[in-house]
């Protein structure tokens, strides 16, 4: 199955001289009109996953689906490879099951618009933008059940279908969809923010075709992929060795007590081609833990992590593609048969980034992160209020950022450069709850020459009766540290009942029930510390300590003795670094803490949580 390009003008575009005035001016005017997507669409949504959050991702790809700016792009090959119908000039195309377009998105929550992009009846590019939906439908409000064996019971699978055909709202299927919602009105301001993002960036497209001339911006549109192709290929050759590399690291459990589930990559490099083959990655699992990993995804993962570690100034867009070859087995946690759940993929989404961060510093530990971009905790909270409406909030919330070669881990931050949290103010006008407590919990972040971000611990006051669910990650295994530096904390999750009692919950789990009165404390993790903690600088410790970033006991990881008045005591502290340095382990790179059989049998005392089994297949 392949989409079929209908124009009326089919004459083919001309190869010209293309100045690099002109060619600059092109490409800051893509980045800009991929600015302008996320203005448009934050100003006209109405759910706080992507109004106040962020949870959407824009691309300006060029004829042939090639991302030339965006965030989380690289989406457009998949849908015309899973698509057999024709693409017309007018024609908005809607989709969200991964299955059709190739892992393209990668649970039924992300709903993709597509527009092809004309220009006097000539196709010249493609705008598109996929937004996280705070219900579609399914098990439980949310539509991120974590006991779904199958997809069929996350929600409404949209195939590629057109929004608008020639022009024409397609009204019948809308209304179709959004009957399956439980926020149909959010769902569906949210998606025409989103169509109004991509028209936004077809304007400024057409702009530029009008301004320059269509063959110019096309030549142009190849120009800056192959400038992309060169400057990632300068990277691979002296980033990535022949010589092969592995890294393994887990998903703590799938939610029904089973895990850890591993995800093994091994990386190596073949004349100018990188190999990524992640042989090895344990088989699918029967929750919805598993991630449909769409290979031009990976690629464009790979890319991004490689310029910002190396040469941000290179602007990202996917001209490199043909460098990467991307091995991923059938049947296994990133390669799930159909019709295997996929709602709650998010936690081996973010364990990636730590993988590929770990493959990619091996060969040179001074470019090394920490762990640290580990999950993405969510929280559902739904329910009737004292006037019988129905609320239902989704948020995401931030651990620690990992300690980097270039300086500590931002506290509490996320995972995605573009995010924000919803903002408490906004939360408690909105739902029935209230906001005790946002800090960040000392001594959260690994200890290092650059510490690991800490964690926050967020207090959510329940005001009415409702449901609430947790989907999280490294509450089991830690956020490995690097070049001497310390693991990060694990998170917890702990329900306070308003008569006191306290019940610590799984760090997934679906439709607990919430009474006025309870508070649950949500404690994320930190990220791993880089370097040797004794090698920072003690006065810096000190003033942490004050700051409440660290503790007294705290500071003492760093070697680091206080005064009465929390300064750095330089003769204790010296006295005690010469102790501490006997055992610092600078020669091994990666610091995971307790191994997985440790971690089984220390479990119930520090958790209170049972561990989790090993899955048999």
């Amino acid at each position: 199955m392949v989409a079929t390009i209908l124009q009326e003008n089919t004459t083919a575009f001309n190869t010209v001289d293309v100045d690099p005035i002109t060619l600059d001016i092109i490409e800051n005017a893509l980045k800009n009109a991929r600015f302008e997507m996320d203005a448009t669409l934050f100003r006209t949504a109405m759910s706080p996953g992507i109004r106040e959050q962020g949870d959407a991702f824009p691309l300006i790809a060029d004829k042939s689906g090639l991302m030339l700016a965006g965030q989380f792009g690289s989406f457009i090959r998949g849908f015309l490879n899973g698509y057999d119908g024709t693409v017309e000039e007018g024609d908005i195309f809607w989709l969200s099951d991964p299955y059709t377009c190739e892992g393209a998105v990668s649970h039924a929550n992300d709903w993709l618009v597509l527009l092809a992009i004309f220009k006097d009846g000539r196709h010249v590019g493609w705008s598109a933008m996929f937004g996280h939906m705070t219900d579609v439908g399914g098990m439980v409000p949310g539509s991120l059940p974590t006991n779904a064996i199958t997809i069929f019971q996350e929600g409404i699978r949209i195939p590629p279908v057109k929004l608008y055909r020639k022009g024409v709202k397609q009204d019948d299927i809308l209304k179709i969809v959004l009957h399956q919602c439980r926020m149909p009105e959010w769902a569906g301001a949210d998606l025409n923010a989103i169509v109004a993002a991509c028209r936004m960036a077809e304007r400024r497209v057409v702009e530029m075709c009008d301004r320059f001339g269509a063959d110019t911006y096309i030549t142009a549109t190849e120009k800056l992929l192959d400038r992309n192709k060169r400057a990632m290929a300068q990277l691979i050759a002296t980033s990535v060795g022949e010589e092969k590399v592995s890294f393994e690291d887990y998903v703590c459990d799938d939610g029904r007590g089973f895990g850890p589930y591993k995800i093994k990559c091994t990386m190596w490099r073949e004349g100018d081609k990188v190999i990524l083959d992640w042989e090895g990655t344990d088989p699918q699992s029967e929750s919805s833990i598993n991630f449909y990993l769409n290979e031009n995804m990976l690629k464009m993962f790979f890319g991004i992590y490689m310029i910002m570690v190396f040469d941000p100034q290179i602007l990202f867009n996917d001209g490199f593609y043909d460098l990467v070859e991307v091995r991923i087995p059938d049947g296994s946690l990133l390669k799930p048969h159909f019709p295997a759940a996929l709602s709650c993929r998010t936690h081996a989404l973010g364990r990636i980034f730590d993988v590929l961060g770990a493959l990619l510093g091996q060969r040179q530990p001074e470019f090394l992160n920490a762990a640290g971009f580990s999950s993405s905790p969510h929280l559902m909270y739904s329910g009737y209020d004292k006037e019988g409406e129905w609320f239902q909030l989704f948020q995401i919330g931030f651990g620690g950022i990992p300690g980097r070669p270039f300086g500590d881990g931002p506290d509490g931050h996320s995972l995605w450069p573009g995010f924000s949290n919803v903002p408490n103010e906004f939360l408690e006008a909105y739902f029935p709850m209230r906001i005790d407590r946002y800090e960040t919990i000392p001594d959260s972040g690994g200890a290092g020459l650059n510490r690991g971000g800490n964690g926050i611990s967020i207090q959510y006051y329940f005001l009415q009766a409702g449901t609430i669910s947790i989907h999280d990650d490294r509450w089991f295994t830690y956020p490995w540290g690097v070049n001497g530096g310390n693991p990060g904390m694990r998170s917890t999750k702990t329900l306070v009942r308003v008569d006191g009692d306290r019940e610590v919950l799984p760090s997934k789990c679906d439709n607990i029930t919430v009474n006025e009165g309870d508070v649950l404390i949500y404690n994320t993790w930190g990220g791993g510390g880089w370097g040797n903690p004794l090698e920072r600088d003690a006065d810096l410790v000190a003033r942490e300590v004050r700051q409440g970033l660290v503790s007294v006991d705290g500071a003492r990881s760093y070697g680091v003795v206080l005064t009465d008045e929390n300064q750095a005591d330089e003769a204790a502290t010296n006295d005690l670094r010469a102790v501490m340095k006997e055992n610092i382990n600078t020669e091994q790179i990666f610091n995971y803490g307790p191994s997985i059989a440790e971690l089984r049998e220390k479990c119930l005392a520090e958790t209170g949580l049972e561990p989790p089994i090993q899955p048999v297949w």
